[in-house]
């Protein structure tokens, strides 16, 4: 499954480098858990936690139906 969530998220990081930002994967739990590291501009950034769960988590949830939230790690 790791690869499955490496490959979405090559489809939302264009639209994190636009804004100086990034996305870079942690781990992917047995339980659907994804955790990420939002880098660049996105780190700290007071809409990090909006991005992570409304972008992000939500793209994940569609191409992957075993993925069950995303966390920051």
């Amino acid at each position: 499954m790791k690869e499955l969530v490496q490959k979405a998220l090559e489809k939302i990081r264009p639209n994190l480098q636009a804004d100086g930002g990034d996305v870079e994967l942690i781990d992917v739990g047995e339980d659907g858990v994804v955790k990420v590291k939002l880098t660049g501009a996105c780190h700290g950034c007071p809409m990090a936690q909006m991005t992570l769960k409304n972008g992000i988590e939500k793209l994940l949830k569609q191409e992957i139906p075993a993925v069950k939230s995303v966390v920051s790690g």
